[in-house]
């Protein structure tokens, strides 16, 4: 899993987001309650403009890591992009 986490961090930093949602769906399909995981698929999502997908990955992050900063700050970006 921190193998895939890592191919999909490397795509995200390569301006590559397809190929980070692919490793990072994968890294989730083997981990489902790995927050970090969902937070960069969450990353990876926004850049594509799939604004809906991303919510609900930052969503699933704080369910399972409710102090996770990251994803409280992606969530308070895009409510705030959102209005």
């Amino acid at each position: 899993v921190d193998l895939l986490l890592r191919r999909g961090q490397d795509a995200l930093e390569a301006g590559d987001p397809e190929a980070a949602i692919g490793h990072l769906t994968a890294a989730i399909d083997h981990a489902r309650d790995f927050a970090e995981a969902y937070v960069a698929r969450a990353s990876a999502y926004y850049l594509t403009d799939r604004i809906g997908p991303a919510l609900a990955d930052l969503r699933r992050a704080l369910a399972l890591s409710p102090d996770h900063a990251e994803a409280l700050t992606g969530l308070a970006v895009l409510l705030e992009e959102l209005g």
